[in-house]
């Protein structure tokens, strides 16, 4: 429409809209406005003037102001300095120090059929025709080298030396009209060419150092940097088709931001090809500059192709308000002080009394304790179970709830380790009226030939303790955990010299006694200095323990590697409490032997092709179930009530045991901590494991991940993503395990498996939590 205007916004406030003292200044100007350009365009002074480029006419004005008595009375003038007409319908322009002239700017005009038209201020100088030109494309020029550079039809970034194109000669001398008019002259040779494959909607050229310069073009998929011989410095492709940019510099040395708009009325904001920030326009931005407004650095303007002029910022409010300056005053610390305990109390007593959590500083809403048992039920809970030839006894638990407040909905869980079972697992108290108890009792008793991991089990209770501001009560867990006797699982048996498997544990202090850790597991022939004991578990397994007269050593073998673990786990427990009863802090134990990690995966493939049989076995059982069904009831009918093994087995069969996943399960919480305490890298803790656990072919990568768990803690890995002094401590391992990498945890690859994998050495025995992970049958974890 051909009106240039010249804004200075000043907002009392951010999210102002425009005020009428904002517009400086706005003329008419007739003609359309391609592009307008600030420079030092009149000779005989460096004063900065507006340089206006129309679609036949190029303009330069000097801007000048008039100061009022108030500020809405300031007024600002335009004055034509001088204008050329072109023969030619222009395109665009850029300007510089060509030739590297001193204190004077020139300007260079692109006309639509490809002609450079130079103007040295007043006068014009030349005009020269780009070679091959078709379209005109965008037009920058480069101080450094002293080029043009520009995009071709031929959709190749072009750089034209300014002494080639001052130094072509015309074909023939003409008057300085008719050159512009025809504008025939010598065909110029082009100093270096890019193939970018696409066109070019913008060229910026930015230096800001003395040592390089780079050249920004945005494509319209991709925007690239070069260097200043057209070598790519780099380049991103665009998600967006973009529709302005801006690079400028960067607070990080060696970079450069880049200002990217888009159809999309986005912003985004790029570190070389790092996308640091995207922002949401309110228009299409079709040209965006930085600058400083009112103070205010990092000012992002934006036009949109309607006219819509936009001044914005990035992260927090600026403060465009400036508070006058105040006389300081001397602080009082101790009223302060006082001050701050008020309110501390106050904020206290309010939350104490009506505050959304209630406070129990010096009371406990609920305090839960469990009570085993010393004998057997004289009436065994089992129900008719048997396992092997020995009958299966319970013991009872007790568990008693001592509230001091109201509390609503109050539930109590019981857990116990599999194959280890409970005739009642679930308790519910609907409402419990201050200061009273509830005691509530259940048995336990093993269902299964295999021990359980552990003999600790745990009551948990949930309740909700209503509070004035939330009377449905607020949600809170409490919990107790009892230690099973070991007689529920186990009887004494006959000690066994020789044995398949040995595990020896060291201690630093002097034997004790096994009579004295296992009352009831020897002859009342012995003596009180027993050094030798035999296990036996409900199925028939046996285990030995053995204390040295004259180390400090304990040794536990068995026939089955899987029941070595119970009762050692036992010894170390009862070892622990028996120094801790006589006093003695400084109770170590420890193991100086290499991990069993071979047997122990030998456990797992034997339990895998079992599982794996089973599921077969149980496919082609599937069509003729009903007629096996009907097969063991005549069977169970015959035999009453003792049900031989066979038929617990066709049982089992038949009922889908075998579809349990305990190999994926532990595979996932391995592979869990591998990725998370455990991870040695970003790119392993960046892995997401799949929601569905599939049956997997074989047991390999389960035992390369059970491996690469052993490796990591030998190496001071923790289980516990905290570091501070209260975390648990280091569970450590013997250490120099090789790891056998995974693809898709470790980024080098080993060619075969190594079984030997860790080297002989002492380390303590550390208690560490472990992943929830279920158990395998038959064998211990």
């Amino acid at each position: 429409m051909g009106y240039l205007r010249i804004f200075n916004p000043h907002p009392v406030k951010t999210g102002d809209g425009a005020q009428a003292e904002d517009l400086l200044l706005e003329v008419h100007l007739r003609d359309p406005i391609l592009q307008v350009e600030v420079g030092k365009f009149v000779s005989g002074t460096e004063m900065l003037h507006l340089a206006v480029l129309h679609s036949r006419k190029l303009c330069v004005y000097s801007v000048s102001g008039t100061l009022g008595n108030v500020e809405h009375g300031n007024q600002y003038q335009i004055k034509l300095m001088y204008e050329h007409n072109l023969q030619r319908t222009a395109c665009n322009m850029t300007y510089g120090t060509f030739g590297d002239v001193k204190g004077r700017d020139l300007i260079c005009i692109q006309s639509m059929d490809g002609m450079l038209m130079v103007f040295e201020q007043e006068s014009y100088a030349f005009g020269r025709f780009l070679p091959g030109s078709l379209l005109p494309g965008p037009l920058a020029y480069s101080s450094r080298t002293d080029s043009f550079i520009t995009v071709s039809s031929c959709r190749q970034v072009e750089s034209y030396k300014y002494q080639v194109l001052a130094f072509a000669t015309d074909a023939d001398k003409r008057q300085e009209t008719e050159q512009q008019k025809l504008g025939s002259g010598k065909r110029l040779v082009v100093d270096w060419t890019l193939n970018i494959g696409e066109q070019a909607l913008d060229i910026c050229i930015v230096s800001f150092n003395q040592s390089a310069s780079s050249i920004f073009v945005l494509g319209e998929r991709n925007f690239f940097c070069l260097k200043d011989n057209g070598q790519i410095r780099f380049m991103k492709k665009l998600d967006c088709s973009p529709s302005s940019f801006l690079p400028y510099c960067s607070v990080s040395e060696g970079t450069i931001n880049t200002l990217i708009g888009n159809h999309n009325k986005m912003l985004h904001i790029y570190q070389d090809v790092t996308l640091k920030w995207a922002t949401q326009l309110s228009h299409i931005p079709v040209a965006v500059r930085v600058g400083c407004l009112h103070d205010l650095k990092g000012v992002i303007v934006t036009l949109s192709d309607d006219g819509h002029l936009q001044c914005s910022y990035l992260g927090t409010d600026p403060s465009l308000f400036q508070a006058p300056k105040v006389e300081s005053r001397e602080l009082n610390y101790d009223e302060l002080d006082k001050e701050l305990k008020e309110l501390q109390k106050l904020i206290k007593d309010v939350n104490k009394l009506q505050g959304v959590w209630p406070m129990t500083e010096k009371e406990d809403d609920l305090k839960v304790s469990a009570l085993v048992s010393s004998n057997f039920d004289s009436v065994s809970q089992a129900p008719d179970i048997e396992v092997g030839t020995d009958l299966v006894p319970s013991v009872t638990v007790k568990v008693t709830l001592q509230n001091q407040v109201a509390l609503q909905k109050a539930k109590l869980s019981v857990y116990v380790q599999p194959p280890l079972v409970l005739t009642c697992d679930q308790f519910t108290f609907e409402f419990m009226a201050p200061e009273m108890t509830k005691t509530v009792a259940f048995s336990v008793y093993l269902k299964g030939s295999y021990t359980p991991p552990e003999l600790e089990g745990n009551a948990v209770v949930s309740y909700s303790r209503p509070t004035d501001r939330n009377p449905d009560g607020i949600p809170r867990v409490i919990q107790c955990k009892f230690r099973l006797p070991l007689k529920l699982i186990c009887l004494p048996g006959q000690p066994s010299k020789t044995a398949s498997h040995k595990l020896t544990i060291d201690t630093n202090k002097s034997p004790v006694s096994l009579l004295s850790l296992f009352p009831g597991f020897a002859n009342q022939s012995e003596d009180d200095q027993v050094n030798v004991m035999g296990f036996r578990f409900l199925g028939g397994s046996r285990v030995t323990l053995l204390a040295s007269k004259t180390s400090q050593r304990y040794r536990i073998q068995s026939e089955q590697f899987e029941d070595l673990w119970l009762i050692t786990n036992e010894l170390i427990i009862r070892l622990k409490e028996y120094f801790e009863k006589q006093g003695i802090k400084d109770f170590s134990c420890s193991f100086s032997g290499s991990v069993p990690l071979q047997e122990y995966f030998e456990l797992i493939d034997h339990h895998f092709e079992l599982r794996i049989n089973g599921e077969k076995l149980e496919e082609l059982l599937s069509e003729r179930a009903v007629q096996f069904r009907a097969i063991q009831r005549r069977l169970l009918t015959r035999f009453k009530d003792k049900t031989p093994a066979p038929l617990q087995h066709l049982d089992t069969l038949l009922d889908g045991t075998y579809k349990q996943g305990w190999e994926e399960t532990v595979d996932a919480a391995v592979s869990h901590l591998l990725k998370t305490c455990l991870s040695k890298s970003s790119k392993e803790q960046a892995l997401t494991l799949g929601s569905q656990l599939d049956v997997p072919k074989d047991t390999s990568r389960l035992k390369k991940h059970i491996t690469l768990l052993c490796d990591r803690l030998a190496k001071g890995g923790r289980l516990c993503l905290s570091t501070d002094a209260a975390a648990p401590p280091t569970m450590v391992m013997p250490g120099g395990c090789a790891p056998i990498p995974e693809s898709d945890l470790e980024e080098r690859s080993v060619e075969q498996e190594s079984t030997e994998l860790f080297t002989n050495h002492k380390h303590l025995i550390a208690e560490t939590p472990m992943p929830e992970v279920p158990p395998l049958q038959g064998v211990a974890e």
